[in-house]
C-alpha cells in the first residue's frame, strides 16, 4: 500500500485512518494486489477542501475513485473525505465481484457440459473442452469421486468459476455409468 500526501504535512494519524478503512475492502474481495491513496489540499478561498484518489489494482483490472469536494463543504475535513472515498470504492468492488464473479456463477442454470481432452501424467490436473468451445481447467480435488472416476475423452458435467487465469471447474463428474455419452446428442 502507498499512502501519498500533497499540499498538506504527512499525517500519521490520518495514514492509519487509510490503512483501518483500505483494510476492511479485504472483506469485500481478499485478492487485491495494489491500493495506492493519495490525499491532496488544494489552495482554495473558503479554506482547505480535500481530495482523495485511490487506485485499486485487482486480477485483470483497475478500478479508480477520485473524490473532488463537493459543494456542501463536507470534505473540509480530511478524514471525512477519506470515509467517502473508500465507501465509493468499496461499492465499485462490490460492483466488480458482482459483474466479474457471481454474476456468471448464478448465470448457470444447469451444469455446463464438455468433454475431458487432457489429464497431466500425474493426474493432478486436467482440461475440458466444453460445448461452447472453450477450454475450462480442473484440479483433481474437483473430480466427484476422485480423480480415478474420470479419463480422457469422457464426457463430463462442470460448474465453473472464474480462475486466476480464467474459467476454472469446481466441480467435475462424468455423465451415466461409464462417463462415456454424446455431447448434445438427444436421446432415440
Amino acid at each position: 500500500m502507498k499512502i501519498t500526501f500533497h499540499g498538506l504535512r504527512q499525517s500519521d494519524s490520518l495514514a492509519a485512518w487509510i490503512r483501518e478503512w483500505a483494510a476492511k475492502l479485504d472483506s469485500v474481495y481478499p485478492r487485491i494486489q495494489r491500493c495506492d491513496v493519495a490525499v491532496e489540499a488544494p489552495h482554495s478561498r473558503q479554506g482547505p477542501a480535500y481530495r482523495v484518489r485511490i487506485d485499486l489494482t485487482v486480477p485483470g483490472n483497475e478500478l479508480v475513485v477520485s473524490r473532488d469536494p463537493g459543494p456542501d463543504g463536507a470534505h473540509r475535513d480530511p478524514y471525512v473525505a477519506v470515509r467517502d472515498s473508500f465507501r465509493a470504492a468499496r461499492r465499485q468492488l462490490e460492483d466488480h465481484v458482482r459483474k466479474n464473479f457471481r454474476g456468471e456463477q448464478k448465470a448457470h442454470v444447469r451444469p455446463a457440459h464438455g468433454r475431458v481432452t487432457y489429464l497431466d501424467a500425474e493426474g493432478e490436473w486436467g482440461l475440458i473442452d466444453a460445448e461452447d468451445g472453450r477450454q475450462v481447467y480442473f484440479h483433481r480435488n474437483s473430480v466427484v469421486g476422485g480423480v480415478d472416476r474420470v479419463g480422457l475423452g469422457d464426457e463430463v458435467r462442470f460448474a465453473e468459476e472464474v480462475g486466476e487465469k480464467g474459467p476454472q471447474a469446481t466441480t467435475v463428474a462424468t455423465i451415466g455409468g461409464n462417463g462415456r455419452h454424446e455431447v448434445g446428442r438427444a436421446p432415440d
